[in-house]
């Protein structure tokens, strides 16, 4: 028999779930018929799979024959994230532009493996959500798994306030405020994620609801502030691009033309651009342990922040040479002329 101790990483988790970890390459069938059986025991006494587990709880569990050992391979390499808040629940990062958050089709390693690397010593860290590969900004990272239950509830309720700034083709108009689409999510043959705009009665699309706040304008395109009330797969995309103004650098539902020219540095100014500027500038949620609201923001990074003074450069460049084609004009009175 082993005998295993549940520590701060079990802590609160259900007996099933701690079991499918604990027993690694034990089919789940097995691991159910092992408890249904009563040969695992919680503190001396049989237990549900659903039992949740309590900080020193004692497990009593059979002999099984688990998964041989993986042949080594290449692990993620150790790194930090710039840290926007930290304390001894939780982690609040400020993620970079195309990197994975975890691995998985395809990626080998992505934030949570990386961190998990540089720290060692922490028993649990664990992703309360995610967010794409090619966006940037906040990302929490719990450090207990109770704090990782509450504040995934909190998302779950949708009672956190999670707000995108997103650079759009086009001139948005400042009254379209919200956009109520339902989406629908289909995966290809090589398992790459699509979703499309479907009819609200659809019998697999699902209502999502983004916010729009226009904060600045040029002639061709559109910095706006973007959140969302669901939280459905590429919904900030999907919803933009469907209102015919897709987000800068977005590889699958964007302008790949308009995306082409800003990379080579031939779009704007000759300024270069080679992502996607869609980043979580701002997060609000209950902090789980001390009920106190947070709020925090990420600064705009300096690839973006760059590309934004590009265009305003443009901009006043393009109006002074207006101005000046304006006094030049033949027959056009001066200014000295037009005071008699």
């Amino acid at each position: 028999m082993e005998r295993v101790s549940v520590d701060e990483a079990g802590e609160g988790q259900r007996l099933d779930n701690f079991l499918i970890r604990h027993w690694k390459g034990v089919p789940k069938t097995h691991v159910y018929r092992v408890i249904r059986s009563g040969e695992v025991r919680v503190n001396k006494g049989r237990a549900a799979a659903d039992t949740r587990l309590a900080l020193g709880d004692e497990l009593r569990l059979p002999p099984v024959r688990t998964a041989p050992e993986p042949a080594a391979r290449s692990t993620a390499p150790a790194r930090e994230f710039p840290i926007v808040w930290e304390d001894e629940v939780l982690i609040a990062l400020d993620k970079p532009a195309g990197v994975a958050v975890h691995g998985g089709s395809g990626v080998a390693f992505g934030v949570i493996e990386q961190l998990r690397r540089a720290r060692p010593q922490a028993r649990f860290l664990e992703l309360v959500h995610r967010i794409d590969r090619e966006t940037s900004g906040l990302l929490l990272v719990a450090k207990k798994r109770a704090a990782l239950v509450a504040l995934q509830d909190q998302f779950r309720r949708r009672e956190t306030g999670k707000t995108y700034a997103a650079l759009v083709q086009g001139a948005w108009p400042k009254a379209n405020k919200v956009i109520d689409l339902a989406l629908h999510k289909t995966l290809d043959a090589a398992g790459e994620r699509h979703v499309r705009v479907v009819d609200a009665d659809h019998a697999d699309g699902r209502r999502s609801i983004s916010l729009v706040r226009l904060v600045k304008a040029w002639p061709a395109f559109s910095l706006l502030d973007v959140t969302i009330k669901t939280g459905r797969t590429h919904q900030i995309r999907v919803h933009l691009a469907h209102e015919g103004h897709p987000i800068v650098g977005d590889p699958k539902y964007g302008d790949f033309a308009l995306n082409r020219a800003l990379a080579r540095g031939t779009g704007v100014a000759g300024q270069r651009f080679d992502r996607m500027f869609l980043h979580a500038r701002r997060l609000r949620f209950e902090h789980p342990t001390s009920g106190e609201v947070i709020e925090l923001e990420a600064p705009l990074p300096a690839e973006c922040e760059a590309f934004v003074v590009a265009l305003d450069a443009d901009a006043n460049a393009n109006r002074a040479a207006l101005d000046a084609d304006a006094v030049s004009i033949p027959g056009a009175p001066d200014a000295q002329s037009s005071s008699t």
